[in-house]
């Protein structure tokens, strides 16, 4: 017969595998609201390091902890449910972060995050000079800023290794950014 200790009212059983304890229910709503409230501010902190608007921030502290929730049956042992917590509100802000780069400036008002607004013909210059970039810099570059693959998956559409697509798009932005301080 495995050890019991009570806690909070509820039963834990000592798993003699790992000598830890784990809850034999899972944590109901009461519980994860009180502990989410616990770690709000925390929560925060963290996501304000990531992302700079507040709004940014609200989303991502809000979507970590719908996705918390939903997925409150990986969480191994409760004693690391902050922890597990901020994990998934970091993935969340830099979901944003992601979300936010591959804006495309839509009708010369939108922003792109970090960056100066850009005219409509700010933008057609900036494509124009996209489409001069040598094809081995320009490819990688929409692949991965454009289209969202990620660096694994373009060396193996295009047959590179992982480091020659990150030179690559390095090399293409860099000869870009070169081509348009003297344009924009």
């Amino acid at each position: 017969m495995r050890p019991l200790m009570h806690l909070n009212s509820r039963i834990c059983l000592m798993n003699s595998n790992t000598n830890t304890w784990k809850m034999d229910d899972q944590m109901d709503k009461d519980e994860f609201s009180r502990r989410v409230l616990e770690a709000e501010s925390s929560l925060y902190r963290v996501a304000k390091t990531i992302l700079c608007r507040d709004e940014d921030c609200a989303d991502a502290i809000q979507n970590g902890i719908l996705h918390a929730f939903q997925k409150i049956d990986t969480l191994r042992d409760v004693r690391y449910f902050k922890t597990w917590l901020t994990r998934i509100v970091i993935n969340e802000c830099y979901q944003i972060l992601r979300q936010e780069q591959r804006q495309i400036v839509n009708n010369g008002y939108e922003q792109t995050a970090g960056q100066e607004m850009y005219t409509i013909e700010d933008e057609s210059i900036v494509l124009q000079e996209f489409r001069r970039l040598p094809e081995q810099y320009r490819i990688p570059i929409e692949l991965h800023d454009i289209e969202g693959y990620s660096v694994k998956e373009i060396g193996e559409m295009l047959s590179l290794t992982e480091t020659n697509v990150r030179n690559r798009i390095f090399r293409g932005k860099k000869r870009l950014r070169k081509i348009l301080e003297g344009v924009i």
